[in-house]
């Protein structure tokens, strides 16, 4: 076997970890939680599916690359809840040095193709990268409201946090951030978010 296919597979027995980080969301229906690996299979199915709601014309076939691997550091860096402000503080390094190690296992030219679409999500500056976010926040609130809100209730979650992170929704996709507003004032009133 020559080095290049030895690293490509090694490289795929080890994403092969993501699906043993598991999320606070859990799946619809009051299921378990879901792990890193669905989560991304979800969103990338999601952003084929609802393309046509991008704010802007995009490639969609990056962003669903984009929703499959933007996880992957969480192998060694864990999953930082999305309302942890102790762990929110610390992500940052702890992904930045998982890259580097996972993606290193790759030939050379795929490390850097994947490193730069990694950072293109990070840095959510693309109409690709605006939709991809928009995609790894509308998978979630919809599971939590399919489950009633139960992880939101959970871990206490206010509208404030919830809309702070809607944000990046908006600047993906107007269409679905008017959802998300709709879904969000209806778990307000039922008392699943804290005002």
């Amino acid at each position: 076997m020559d080095t290049r296919l030895k690293k490509q597979l090694e490289f795929i027995l080890e994403i092969d970890k993501e699906k043993n980080i598991f999320r606070q969301t859990h799946l619809s229906g009051h299921g378990r939680r879901e792990n890193d690996a669905e989560h991304a299979w979800h969103m990338a199915i999601m952003a084929y599916l609802l393309q046509e709601y991008s704010n802007e014309p995009i490639d969609v076939s990056r962003v669903m690359l984009m929703c499959l691997i933007h996880d992957v550091v969480e192998i060694d860096a864990g999953d930082t809840y999305a309302y942890d402000t102790e762990g929110l503080k610390t992500q940052k390094a702890r992904e930045e040095a998982a890259k580097e190690r996972i993606y290193s296992l790759l030939p050379e030219d795929q490390k850097f193709n994947l490193q730069a679409i990694f950072d293109e999500f990070e840095d959510n500056l693309t109409a690709e990268a605006k939709f991809a976010h928009a995609m790894d926040n509308l998978q979630p609130l919809l599971l939590n409201d399919s489950n009633n809100g139960g992880d939101w209730r959970e871990h206490q979650v206010t509208s404030e946090q919830v809309y702070g992170r809607q944000t990046k929704t908006k600047e993906g996709s107007q269409t679905l951030f008017e959802v998300t507003d709709g879904l969000i004032k209806a778990n307000i009133r039922k008392g699943n978010i804290r005002k």
